[in-house]
Formats: structure tokens, C-alpha cells, sequence
């Protein structure tokens, strides 16, 4: 449909008003929300994620991207349900206990959202009881966590022995990332994936 494409298209180039505009034009039109969601808005962003792989547009493009992306949520929101705003599932993320960075992490949160997992981010500086509890009260299926210090790192180690203390390690999946983490590290302490960059994370929860 060829409306849903533009909204893509203009999604991809960062124009919140023009996202804005024809979202409400493609509803107008009859155009089902769920439908403008999925193969338009989440389409968009799609190809901004693989873009930002590719290493073809920079971070500021994203945001433009997200924000566009957001402009066309506002008028979809309260028309879709909460289970298909969050077709893919729901995913808690914080930056670990000991450790205030967090752009990173923003960044993770934003290409989630856009791909359309729902997300709950608990911010910076996460106990390991943080991170467990709300992903038990929000029915969450994953943690993400990220780490810029190596002295942090032991938290994570701390998360998964938590998940495995309670019975919950096949239902709750963990997933790591930030500068010091690697795929040895996350296979030594258990987690069940890690991503090097923002765009990686989106696949890797996407597998989980």
C-alpha cells in the first residue's frame, strides 16, 4: 500500500511531522493500526536498524528516526492493545549497579522500542533484585544489561545466579553488552546472548 511505504520512507529520512500527518491520513483512509505499525512504522525502523549496522547513517539519524517513529505511535496508541504495541514481547534493561553509563543503553531502549518489543528501563546504577523483581511483576521474557566498567561486570554474574536461584533461568533470558563484555563473558557467566552494538541487540533478542 502505497501510503504505508511513504510513512516508512519518511520515518527513514527523520520528518516527524510528515510520519505524523500521514499516519493520521492512512487512518482516515480506513488503514487498520495494527497494519501502519507493523509495515510502516516498525518497517521504517527496521531498515534504519540495518542501516546503522551497515555503518551507512550515525547515531543522530537514529534518534531522528525514533522520534519520527514516535510522532506516528502517539495517534496509534490508543488504538491498539497492549498486546499488539508489544507484538514481540517485553524486555527490562538497566545500565548495572556501580555504573552511571547509560547512552549506550538509551540507544538499546530506542532501536527496541522501534522494532517493537516493549520496554521497561530501570534506568542506571540496577541491583541485581532490581532487575529480577521486575522482570517477575512485569512478566517480562528478558534482561538486558549493560556495563561500561570492568569493576561493574560482576554484577551481571550476580543477575543470572539470582534468576538461577529462583527456579527462573529457563523462563527469564539475560542478555549482555557494553565495552568490557564479550561473548566469552557472557557464555562464562550464563547469559544466554550478547550484542556488541545497539543493532546487534535487536537481533539477539529477536533469536532470544
Amino acid at each position: 500500500m502505497e501510503i504505508l511505504n511513504q510513512i516508512a520512507e519518511f520515518l527513514e529520512k527523520g520528518e516527524d511531522k510528515s510520519v505524523h500527518d500521514l499516519t493520521e491520513q492512512a487512518l482516515k483512509n480506513g488503514v487498520p493500526a495494527t497494519q501502519i505499525l507493523n509495515q510502516a512504522l516498525i518497517a521504517g525502523m527496521d531498515v534504519i536498524g540495518e542501516k546503522f549496522r551497515a555503518h551507512e547513517i550515525f547515531l543522530p539519524d537514529v534518534l531522528l528516526a525514533a522520534r519520527a517513529m514516535q510522532a506516528g505511535m502517539e495517534l496509534l496508541k490508543p488504538l491498539l492493545t497492549l498486546a499488539e504495541q508489544s507484538g514481540l514481547g517485553k524486555i527490562v534493561i538497566g545500565t548495572v549497579k556501580g555504573d552511571l553509563h547509560d547512552i549506550g543503553k538509551n540507544l538499546v531502549g530506542i532501536m527496541l522500542k522501534g522494532a517493537g518489543f516493549e520496554v521497561i528501563d530501570l534506568g542506571k546504577d540496577v541491583s541485581p533484585e532490581k532487575f529480577v523483581d521486575t522482570a517477575i511483576n512485569e512478566k517480562a521474557g528478558i534482561i538486558g544489561m549493560s556495563a561500561l566498567l570492568t569493576t561493574t561486570m560482576p554484577v551481571m554474574n550476580n543477575v543470572v545466579e539470582l534468576l538461577k536461584q529462583k527456579k527462573l533461568k529457563d523462563q527469564i533470558k539475560v542478555i549482555v553488552g557494553g565495552a568490557p563484555a564479550s561473548e566469552e563473558f557472557a557464555a562464562e557467566i550464563g547469559a544466554d546472548a550478547y550484542a556488541f552494538d545497539a543493532a546487534s541487540a535487536v537481533e539477539r533478542v529477536k533469536q532470544l
